[in-house]
């Protein structure tokens, strides 16, 4: 049986907004028509509302399984420092973080989220991802600095996979810094379904593109933290983004995430190299981190496709798209029309 919803306005997206427009939904959540308010004049059944009716928010970014750290760690200590925080920080019982898991999901149904990108190191969180509400895509994340051992990690990547089996998946790199050529050639090759979706943590801030364009900064002590040998290593004298860009497939949907400092050469240049590109903006997780937002007014100008997400609990006090929105419009002066497209249909795509 359908059922018919009527507000103040609705935001098909797809289409201009409707004056006291009318959406049918079926018994299985399908929208099977929006009506004007002429055509919806002979239906009987309406449930009315003050306000909008607009689609489910699409979080095309989140990381379910650092739930548990909501308002652990510090904010604006910049990305690496923020990064030894997860790493000395992010253990928990598994009881604990499904419990925070579980949560979260719970709190992305309500703020209206239908459908959640969500990265993934572990399996603890599939069986909530299972019996979730929501649609999950899961990006299985690898990291692996050191050439020689690419293969043995990619090899865990694919039993990890294994453990996601009934839930759509894909093995994507973290970040420029953290994977290796190898690395990336091994992920670009291990499946060529057209239907994969790949995401890489993408210039969340100036520290990478100083370690890819000359080799200095924050990054030496990070690695040096991990005990990783940089004797050898040349500098590309390049930007990050020209790094792993080549190694990517062309024929498969690549999320770039964050993106805080990528500049108008980087826009350029990932056009050229990829037709089929989204670009993730996290503003909030971007204020949490590096207390900066990206330009999203030459972003806009460029005509790229941008989508929104959460990032994690760990970064961020809420998982809520439309908080997101509301942030883009307090700080970047963002139009409704553009931010109802990132949070909805582009993200759906």
């Amino acid at each position: 049986m359908l059922q018919n919803f009527s507000a103040d306005w609705v935001f098909p997206v797809s289409g201009a907004p409707v004056k006291n427009g009318v959406v049918g939904v079926s018994d299985s959540g399908t929208i099977t028509y929006v009506y004007n308010e002429n055509e919806g004049r002979h239906l009987t059944n309406v449930q009315k509302f003050k306000g909008a009716i607009v689609p489910g928010f699409i979080n095309t970014h989140c990381h379910l399984e650092l739930s548990h750290m909501r308002g652990m760690l510090p904010e604006r200590t910049g990305l690496i420092q923020f990064i030894k925080n997860i790493l000395s920080k992010r253990d928990a019982t598994d009881e604990a973080i499904i419990n925070a898991a579980v949560a979260a999901d719970n709190e992305m149904f309500r703020n209206g989220i239908v459908a959640v990108g969500d990265i993934s190191n572990r399996s603890v969180t599939s069986k909530v991802k299972m019996a979730s509400k929501l649609y999950y895509y899961t990006f299985l994340e690898v990291l692996g600095i050191r050439g020689s051992a690419a293969q043995q990690v990619m090899d865990t990547a694919i039993e990890l996979q294994r453990e996601f089996s009934g839930l759509h998946s894909g093995i994507v790199p973290h970040a420029p810094y953290s994977v290796s050529l190898e690395l990336l050639e091994l992920i670009a090759n291990v499946d060529h379904d057209k239907e994969r979706i790949l995401s890489i943590h993408n210039q969340e801030t100036e520290e990478e593109n100083s370690w890819f364009e000359s080799g200095t900064g924050d990054f030496i002590d990070f690695y040096d933290m991990l005990g990783i040998d940089l004797s050898a290593v040349q500098p590309l004298k390049k930007r990050s983004i020209n790094y792993y860009l080549p190694s990517m497939p062309a024929h498969q949907r690549l999320l770039l995430v964050h993106n805080t400092v990528s500049n108008a050469d980087d826009i350029v240049y990932a056009g050229s190299q990829k037709k089929d590109l989204y670009w993730c903006l996290c503003p909030s997780a971007n204020l949490y981190i590096e207390n900066k937002l990206p330009d999203t007014e030459l972003m806009i100008g460029s005509g790229i496709r941008i989508t929104l997400g959460t990032d994690s609990l760990a970064s961020n006090h809420q998982l809520n798209i439309l908080k997101e929105m509301q942030v883009l419009q307090q700080h970047k002066k963002v139009g409704l029309t553009d931010l109802l497209l990132w949070g909805t249909l582009n993200g759906a795509e």
